[in-house]
């Protein structure tokens, strides 16, 4: 596999691409020569997206894609064929959250998120990776988390799919190599989204804890997405495995290393401000 990826009309393939750090991608892309298979829930979003693009509009398709559906999934590399014929780059990216402890949060919500966190990851790769093997080089890049590295109270359901992100990708990276297709993980920090306000909450909760849980929590949310995307593209080209966005997770993967039974205990009630439990989650 070569060392260095060359992304100069390739075909790239990207979920949750209507806002954040999926929009960011799309434009870092385009800047690349990339060719876009856009994919997102929101219509009007991707549109908006595709707008601001400097791009030739024969150059990028809009697809709109709910990731929890398997037969929509499913149908998208036919439909990617047809615009671009093939695709050599996957950016499985699109994630939600749901706040609140375990025994608050309602067993619909948890599989809601694991639906589109984790088996939208899964699904989406299983659907791609034949398109990807005709590629003369192709690459997976997954969207773990921060909360893929540490798991933090009042995460369960998030970290749940992020920490199986993180093994899935892993996995699959070690059955890949010595393919044409790499696989990356990314992990990042705080980066300014909107999928904190997206979130969904635990029953019981009151709109004051809420919002001032939601308040303290996005002060921590200070990356701009255009450079979390930046730090993502440059670790796909060189192929890394693992890609750490933002001191906020090199520090806390660090802290991790060194203490990796207690260090919630130690730190993680002042880096939540004591109220992990009405947060929502880093962004994906």
């Amino acid at each position: 596999m070569p060392a260095q990826f060359e992304f100069a009309d390739r075909t790239a393939v990207i979920t949750g691409a209507a806002s954040g750090i999926g929009a960011a991608l799309a434009h870092g892309l385009a800047a690349r020569g990339c060719r876009l298979a856009l994919a997102d829930i929101d219509e009007q979003g991707l549109d908006r997206v595709a707008a601001a693009l400097d791009i030739a509009p024969d150059r990028v398709s809009l697809h709109h894609l709910d990731v929890s559906d398997r037969e929509a999934i499913n149908a998208l590399p036919a439909a990617v064929r047809e615009a671009h014929g093939g695709a050599a780059l996957l950016f499985n990216n699109a994630g939600v959250a749901v706040g609140g402890r375990f025994e608050d949060v309602s067993e619909a919500d948890f599989d809601w998120l694991m639906s589109i966190n984790f088996w939208g990851v899964v699904r989406m790769t299983r659907a791609f990776l034949p398109l990807l093997r005709e590629a003369e080089q192709a690459h997976i890049t997954n969207i773990s988390s921060l909360f893929g590295l540490v798991a933090p109270a009042g995460q369960t359901a998030y970290s749940a799919s992020k920490f199986a992100v993180r093994g899935f990708s892993d996995s699959l990276r070690h059955e890949l190599a010595g393919s044409s297709v790499g696989v990356t993980t990314i992990h990042p920090g705080g980066i300014r989204t909107s999928i904190a306000k997206n979130a969904r909450h635990a029953a019981g909760a009151s709109k004051a804890e809420l919002e001032a849980g939601l308040a303290r929590f996005e002060k921590l949310l200070v990356m701009p997405p255009e450079q979390a995307a930046e730090t993502i593209l440059r670790g796909v080209a060189r192929r890394r495995p693992r890609v750490l966005v933002g001191r906020d997770a090199h520090f806390m993967a660090f802290f991790e290393r060194l203490f990796p039974a207690h260090y919630w205990s130690l730190i993680g009630p002042k880096a939540m401000h004591e109220d992990a439990d009405s947060t929502t989650g880093e962004t994906s």
